[in-house]
């Protein structure tokens, strides 16, 4: 993990899940992976947008490079996990289960993305044709 996850890991956790590094505020959720290969656990700051079914959208973008990143073969490998959120009085941790969207959906929940930063619209240019995967975080009951 790089210095700078490092550091807004930390950033979020001492304050309830507010990240005034880089301008983040409270639109980030930490997403626990498992290593396809390994198994080790890893924690992976990412823009979580909250949908109204009470899942997140998070999106493989790896900064438009050409392949998605290695959380998102973890979760493809391990899709139960947790995920620290901002909540009322700090943050929660919750189970969830992780999905790739189809087409439909995910351009739909890609427009989400492209609508609040204006950086993901710049990390599809990038991608060098790549379709950027959104994975669902969705509540496990």
């Amino acid at each position: 993990m790089t210095d700078f996850n490092e550091q807004i890991i930390a950033e979020f956790r001492a304050n309830n899940g507010h990240v005034q590094t880089a301008g983040f505020g409270s639109n980030l959720i930490l997403v626990h992976s498992f290593g396809a290969k390994s198994g080790i656990e890893r924690v992976h700051p990412l823009m979580g947008i909250a949908q109204s079914d009470g899942s997140w959208f998070i999106a493989a973008s790896k900064g438009g490079a050409p392949e998605n990143p290695a959380w998102f073969a973890n979760l493809l490998a391990h899709p139960d996990t947790t995920v620290e959120v901002p909540a009322e009085s700090g943050t929660a941790t919750v189970e969830v289960v992780a999905s790739v969207l189809g087409s439909d959906e995910r351009d739909s929940a890609w427009a989400q993305f492209t609508s609040r930063s204006p950086g993901f619209a710049e990390y599809e240019a990038k991608a060098a044709g790549r379709t950027i995967p959104v994975v669902k975080l969705t509540p496990r009951k």
